[in-house]
């Protein structure tokens, strides 16, 4: 069953990394993974405000690739324009 609450709270909750990430475009005084950071984690609560739409449960990973995997398994279909937003994870998981 979606939980549309859920999904409501998750993209409220990305719109806020979106936003902070309009105050980091100045290179000179946000570190690249600082931005990086903020960028995956807009990109991954806004794919799983997307699983919560359509009543998928997630672990409690940050690795995009698998939330992708979990989306497209569960008969999603991600557009390919945004796969390459999945590079983000390393901002995730390295930094």
């Amino acid at each position: 069953m979606p939980d549309l609450e859920h999904a409501r709270m998750m993209l409220a909750m990305a719109q806020k990394d979106f936003q902070a990430l309009q105050g980091m475009l100045d290179d000179k005084t946000f570190a690249d993974e600082i931005f990086g950071f903020h960028a995956q984690q807009a990109v991954e609560k806004t794919l799983k405000a997307w699983l919560s739409s359509a009543g998928v449960s997630y672990p409690k990973i940050h690795d995009l690739d698998e939330i992708v995997a979990l989306l497209e398994n569960n008969g999603e279909t991600v557009p390919r324009q945004f796969l390459s937003l999945l590079e983000l994870t390393d901002f995730a998981v390295q930094f």
